[in-house]
């Protein structure tokens, strides 16, 4: 996949694409129904296909007090929308300026002149340009007068299906992480929700009572489950894949107050040093909520409660030093 990032970078190419355009953040299995939509149209004209998306999310620029969660990071989203098959991903820079653009000033930059667009493929509810004045109808108006076509597709439904009742969404997917319901989440991703992050000091207490962890710092941006305790898959640079029981939360076993929450990663059967590494840690199931214990043998014992369970989730065989479950 060719990622463009400014108009001197289009693409030389006579063949023309089929476009499908938006934030495409989780690029989940909604996203993917539009992506093979485009592909089969691109295939169909003998073009080649191309995503346009933004830097970061539109909101964060136009509603920034309310702006959402992100399920996935720039970097994520390029490697996802390369292994869906896409040739060109044309990464706009959304800024103050971008966001009071006409939507026709858009269709003529980006999908006419730069990729010299034969087909636009967007959900039908598909909204861009200055107070979202691009729509599905403008597009099939400013296609007649440029020699494209619009086509307008129906969400996929959590069922599969194309008119499903409750559609698969980026903000669905926000509210199962944001509440804890991970597997739902994983369910519209089809993947595990994953956050990345580079492993930090800590203040070293796990390690005092026999759970090293590994804190990964997440950046604030990014959308964190509900605080709580998850069997988790913990992914190395090298990757190979560890399992993991983790803890999102702010240890109020140990603090009366913290100002965030914290993911806390703590791999099971292993012992080497992971200071400075880029971690991804995957959501697989979620286990209990983060409690505060009377003391620190009762958090002990329920912590080896929480490696059995992980085992079990993650399909690994148990270890006589788990001890008993709580």
């Amino acid at each position: 996949m060719h990622v463009i990032t400014d108009a001197s970078d289009c693409p030389a190419s006579p063949e023309g694409c089929v476009v499908t355009i938006g934030a495409y953040d989780g690029v989940h299995s909604g996203h993917h129904h539009v992506l093979e939509r485009t592909k089969a149209e691109a295939l169909r004209r003998g073009a080649k296909t191309a995503v346009v998306t933004f830097d970061r999310h539109p909101a964060s620029i136009v509603r920034p007090q309310s702006a959402p969660k992100l399920l996935t990071s720039l970097a994520h989203k390029l490697e996802l929308l390369a292994e869906a098959g896409v040739d060109y991903t044309y990464v706009v820079h959304f800024d103050k300026q971008r966001s009071q653009e006409p939507a026709t000033d858009f269709v003529r930059e980006v999908l006419v002149e730069c990729l010299s667009a034969r087909c636009v493929v967007v959900g039908q509810d598909f909204h861009f340009g200055s107070n979202r004045g691009g729509n599905v109808a403008l597009l099939r108006a400013e296609g007649l007068q440029y020699g494209f076509d619009a086509i307008g597709i129906e969400l996929l439904g959590l069922d599969g299906d194309a008119q499903g009742d409750a559609p698969v969404s980026s903000t669905a997917i926000r509210a199962a992480v944001a509440a804890g319901r991970v597997t739902d989440a994983a369910a519209m991703l089809e993947r595990y929700h994953e956050l990345r992050g580079r492993v930090e000091g800590g203040d070293k207490r796990g390690r005092t009572i026999g759970f090293p962890t590994a804190n990964v710092a997440v950046p604030a941006e990014m959308a964190l489950p509900a605080d709580g305790i998850y069997a988790c898959w913990y992914l190395r640079p090298d990757g190979v894949r560890r399992p993991a029981a983790v803890n999102v939360g702010r240890r109020p076993t140990f603090y009366e107050q913290a100002d965030q929450s914290l993911v806390e990663a703590f791999l099971l059967d292993f012992s080497e040093d992971l200071y400075g590494e880029p971690a991804r840690v995957q959501f697989v199931e979620y286990l209990r909520p983060e409690l505060k214990f009377d003391s620190v043998d009762a958090l002990v014992t329920q912590m080896h409660g929480d490696v059995q369970r992980t085992r079990s989730v993650l399909g690994i065989g148990a270890k006589p030093n788990d001890g008993p479950l709580p």
